[in-house]
């Protein structure tokens, strides 16, 4: 029997998760403005988020929210975190008992300052739920090279079931039940991407780069770890790896933001000229929040929120990192350091 995925939200990464799964499943993507599941539909494009690529003819959109969940066996939540809990209130109505829900959403709610999985547990109890997070920029994924994603859930079994409706011939899928630890590095790699992309807009070099992801690395093990993630997920697919992809891509959003703030452009005009959400630009207050509150050090982290929220400037921000005294390598990562 087949199961029928739903996928709530038609941005980029929404779109080439429905497309992976029409090719597996039944796929119905749910898309707010109804001209655009209607170019889903009968065109096979989203214009809005992936105009160069062809997706699934089996993948069927509506702008209907009841029609796309009444009768899906898997929920599949991809839309902006500030915007999560509203989108699940209104699905809820609709969603069958027992149904597992999966989100793509990397970031935290301002506020509770709750992960999406959280939220999930919250606003619809009972439903198994789960995080498909790791180094997955869509347009690659769409032209089809090589990719690999996690799918993380506390039930392995339900994973492995899972598992299935999203692997392609070239995405490979792994299970982690680390649920915790997978969310959070999706959710703070975001962060020290804006650090990598404001090096690359300051003109720094791949010296600067690799000391960036290495040292956020180490700060996003810290955080994650505090917050009961399993050190080994940091230097997996869900940690390093989508940290890699974010911090050196063209493609990311978050790394776009840091550059264009290397180059002396405010957050604000950055932000307006943007179609997509850059989950690091909010994420980074609550972060710095949750680091203080557990006694963590985040440096790189903190100019980020610093540059982003209280006018700091990329420059004041990467001269302030130089001037700090360093310690130990592994201080804060290892237990007896």
């Amino acid at each position: 029997m087949d199961i029928r995925v739903a996928v709530i939200g038609a941005g980029s990464w929404g779109t080439t998760v429905a497309a992976l799964a029409a090719r597996n499943t039944p796929t119905t993507l749910w898309a707010r403005r109804p001209e655009l599941a209607e170019q889903i539909t009968t065109e096979h494009r989203n214009g809005d988020y992936l105009p160069d690529h062809d997706l699934p003819d089996a993948l069927v959109a509506t702008a209907d929210l009841e029609e796309a969940v009444r009768d899906c066996d898997v929920l599949v939540m991809a839309v902006p975190s500030q915007g999560f809990r509203g989108a699940l209130e209104d699905v809820a109505e609709h969603l069958r008992p027992w149904v597992p829900v999966v989100s793509l959403t990397k970031g935290l709610e301002i506020g509770t300052r709750m992960r999406m999985s959280e939220i999930v547990t919250e606003v619809v109890p009972g439903h198994p739920v789960g995080v498909l997070t790791g180094p997955n920029l869509a347009k690659e994924i769409l032209a089809g090279h090589a990719a690999a994603a996690v799918m993380a859930m506390d039930d392995h079994n339900v994973a492995q079931a899972l598992q299935g409706l999203f692997r392609g011939e070239l995405f490979r899928v792994y299970t982690n039940e680390d649920v915790v630890g997978c969310e959070l590095g999706g959710v703070l790699k975001n962060v020290i991407a804006i650090a990598a992309g404001m090096a690359d807009g300051l003109g720094a070099g791949d010296n600067t780069r690799a000391a960036v992801i290495t040292r956020g690395l180490a700060e996003i093990s810290r955080l994650g770890i505090a917050l009961g993630g399993e050190p080994f997920t940091f230097s997996g697919l869900a940690g390093m790896g989508d940290l890699i992809a974010t911090c050196t891509s063209t493609q990311s959003r978050n790394r776009h933001v840091g550059e264009r703030l290397g180059r002396g452009e405010s957050i604000d005009e950055i932000i307006a000229a943007m179609n997509m959400v850059a989950e690091g630009v909010k994420t980074s207050r609550v972060v710095m929040e949750l680091a203080g509150e557990n006694g963590c050090e985040m440096p790189i982290a903190a100019e980020v929120e610093a540059v982003c929220h209280e006018g700091r400037t990329a420059l004041e921000a990467y001269t302030g990192l130089l001037k700090r005294d360093s310690g130990h390598e592994l201080a804060g990562v290892r237990p007896d350091l």
